[in-house]
């Protein structure tokens, strides 16, 4: 009898899944989050903080904004492409412009990139307001204890692919600039993304800059890089709490064991210790974790001294999540063409670059909405599969509401009602399509490319300068 009831339990299971898998999503609501949030009125109000010199002219920010943004989605095989299809009104995804391209490549060109930086950061305090931390939700647990957990990496942008004539004598990969991200872990999407046109500069130079951008109480995971005393030093001071690993060469000197206990057939210890010499910066007093068995051994600094806190086995179990910051920009250079530029100067590459971020930040926050309708995990959502489902949507959606706009013009003073978008077959798809496949345990080593070693920034080129100034 015991076996029946297990059998008949094994079926129910195996029904439920395979129901789950065919549970519909709707795209119609998600589609709309950037033309509700990336407005005119927006537009102006960065505008009005970062302006210098700059004016209104033919393409105005709003359009030019709109324009990007519709790029990153619709991936035109040339902006002159895109442009075109513009001006001539064709494609229902692109914003109503008049005037000639030139126009257009002048004003990606001359207008200043720290334009979009605001206009980023902006639309991220926005949509933050209604976003509700969706991800790793097992991890929760530490906004008792840290209003904010967020992960700190930087990355260089690809080379550019189109040469400008400045470039023709310059036989190196020129680099357009590169990124820092503060990704925040519990939302999904980066809350600070800085741009610089200089590749070359120092990681930790731009990281301390952007401090005092990090709200106080925020605990910052970072890789060995972030292992600094004079960095511990300056987030102490700013009550920030940091969590990274342990670099090579660094001074430890022990002060005190908190714990030790075997965890996992290994050795897990905790320790006080005194980091760093004291000849550039003062020591700090900071925890040194340790994880030991056989062959593998972890070592991590917190400045977090309170163990109730940060134990140091949650310590050993957070960490890994750094790599979600390494996903993101992934997401954004394979799945969001960042891979790609389309303009070969700073400014129009940090135009793509923010105008990927801010389709990047609406779709984490559309990937929360479907999770919900199906009752998932967001994680359990690929974005490699649901972001282009829900650009597909977008053009979709903007095709079935211009056939609205023409037909209501063709009747005039009769009363029509709007399309039904809400559970249109067009605008949905189901979990099975766009849910994470379990990776095999086969992995591909990555080949190394010896021409990445001879790079240049763009910054660096004769008159490169005068082209982001």
């Amino acid at each position: 009898m015991g076996r029946k009831v297990r059998i008949k339990a094994e079926r129910r299971t195996v029904k439920k899944a395979v129901g789950s898998q065919k549970a519909i999503i709707d795209l119609s609501e998600p589609t709309n989050l950037i033309n509700r949030l990336l407005t005119e009125s927006l537009c102006r109000e960065v505008f009005s903080k970062v302006r210098t010199k700059e004016r209104e002219r033919i393409w105005s920010l709003y359009t030019l904004a709109e324009f990007w943004t519709r790029v990153v989605l619709r991936g035109p095989e040339s902006l002159t492409q895109a442009v075109e299809e513009a001006l001539r009104g064709e494609g229902v995804v692109w914003p109503r412009i008049s005037g000639a391209p030139q126009s257009f490549f002048e004003r990606s060109q001359t207008l200043k990139w720290t334009f979009f930086d605001g206009l980023y950061h902006r639309f991220a305090e926005a949509i933050t307001a209604d976003a509700s931390p969706a991800f790793e939700r097992e991890f929760a647990f530490l906004r008792k204890h840290f209003p904010e957990v967020w992960i700190v990496d930087g990355s260089r942008l690809d080379a550019v692919a189109h040469r400008l004539k400045i470039l023709w004598d310059v036989r190196s990969a020129v680099l357009p600039g590169c990124l820092i991200a503060f990704y925040d872990m519990f939302r999904g999407y980066p809350r600070i993304l800085h741009f610089d046109p200089d590749a070359a500069e120092a990681e930790m130079n731009r990281v301390r800059e952007a401090l005092g951008q990090v709200p106080t109480g925020t605990l910052l995971l970072g890789d060995r890089l972030y292992a600094s005393v004079k960095l511990f030093e300056d987030l102490t001071q700013r009550g920030v709490w940091a969590l990274c690993r342990l670099k090579g060469g660094l001074s430890i000197k022990k002060i005190r064991l908190l714990s030790r206990r075997r965890v996992n057939g290994g050795v897990l210890e905790d320790w006080l210790v005194d980091l760093g010499s004291g000849q550039t910066a003062p020591r700090q007093r900071v925890r040194y974790i340790r994880f030991r068995r056989g062959k593998v051994d972890y070592e991590l600094l917190t400045n977090v001294l309170d163990p109730k806190k940060l134990s140091a086995a949650t310590a050993m179990e957070l960490y890994p999540r750094r790599w979600n910051v390494e996903r993101m920009y992934f997401h954004l250079k394979e799945v969001l063409n960042l891979h790609r530029f389309y303009a070969a100067n700073p400014n129009g590459v940090a135009m793509q670059v923010y105008a990927a971020a801010i389709v990047y930040v609406a779709l984490r926050v559309a990937q929360v909405d479907a999770a919900r309708q199906v009752e998932v995990d967001p994680e359990e959502i690929s974005p490699a599969k649901f972001f282009p489902r829900v650009a597909e949507a977008l053009a979709t959606q903007a095709g079935i509401e211009l056939g609205y706009r023409m037909t209501c013009r063709e009747n005039p003073g009769r009363r029509l009602r709007p399309p039904q978008l809400k559970g249109r077959p067009e605008l949905t798809t189901t979990l099975k399509e766009v849910r994470v496949e379990k990776r095999n345990e086969h992995r591909r080593k990555r080949r190394f490319c010896k021409g990445r070693r001879k790079w240049k920034s763009f910054d660096h080129v004769p008159g490169g300068k005068r082209l982001i100034n």
